[in-house]
């Protein structure tokens, strides 16, 4: 998979330590050719003798905004240098909230362009033409999208094949796919409690069933704790009748676009 990022602070996303996709599960995706991240300086592609990418909100107001042109050169000069399609992505807090779900669908696709805004936003026009997804990673604001598209990303890459040392331990995770679990055939639950040595920690000792060597057991007690953690701490994963993670605009990411005026009028921001 590849994954462009569009970024006015590119040196966010690099390889090396202390970078945060250059250490841990990132960085062996990386080394290991699973995964190629390419973060473009948007500043690149301003037409303007300082580089300059943003400018004064039209009708007044605090902040400066992120302009058209840019971004859009920006997206179109990318998207070229690899022939393979890439699927649009803006980190906005007006975007549909981040699950796993949406995880899973994005690890599945061959390429990924991430648009990490900053300041007060990015001109509606330019979004519009563009038709990315938006996504939002919760209800609070950043102060730029870089932070959001390395949680994006890492969402993303830990569900490449080869990404985790045992690939079966994302099944086992939160919000993973439970089939039997609740009222639904395929409920997200939450994870089940973890222990490891010492057997006793402060008196506290570790569930006796763990150290039992009964798999089969081992398997229906985490099932069991999975469920009452789920019940107790977030009851709306267990819907009855769940709906599927709805897919994006079939319409989006036109071959080729153009910029007209904009529709709406709320500042998209770009804090997450």
């Amino acid at each position: 998979m590849r994954i462009d990022v569009l970024t006015t602070f590119p040196e966010m996303f690099a390889a090396e330590p202390p970078a945060a996709l250059g250490v841990s599960i990132p960085a062996r995706a990386r080394a290991a050719g699973i995964v190629e991240v390419v973060a473009t300086d948007i500043r690149a592609y301003a037409e303007n003798k300082h580089a300059k990418t943003d400018d004064r909100p039209f009708g007044g107001g605090p902040g400066m905004v992120m302009m058209c042109q840019p971004i859009w050169d920006a997206v179109r000069g990318v998207e070229a240098s690899d022939p393979r399609p890439a699927h649009r992505v803006l980190l906005t807090p007006q975007g549909r909230p981040l699950t796993q779900a949406m995880v899973e669908r994005l690890a599945g696709l061959p390429r990924l362009l991430v648009l990490a805004g900053h300041y007060e936003g990015i001109d509606e026009r330019v979004i519009e033409a563009l038709a990315p997804e938006e996504i939002s990673i919760g209800d609070y604001v950043l102060s730029g999208g870089e932070l959001a598209a390395m949680v994006l990303i890492d969402a993303v890459v830990r569900l490449l094949p080869g990404a985790l040392g045992d690939q079966e331990s994302a099944l086992a995770e939160s919000f993973s796919t439970v089939a039997g679990a609740g009222d639904s055939p395929h409920a997200r639950l939450l994870d089940c409690p973890h222990f490891t040595r010492p057997r006793v920690w402060q008196g506290r000792e570790a569930p006796e069933i763990l150290v039992s060597g009964d798999h089969a057991k081992v398997a229906r007690w985490r099932l069991e704790q999975r469920l009452a953690r789920t019940r107790d701490r977030r009851p709306d994963l267990l819907p009855n009748d769940p709906q599927p993670d709805p897919q994006p605009d079939p319409q989006a990411n036109p071959a080729e676009p153009a910029c007209q005026p904009p529709g709406r009028v709320d500042s998209p921001g770009t804090g997450s």
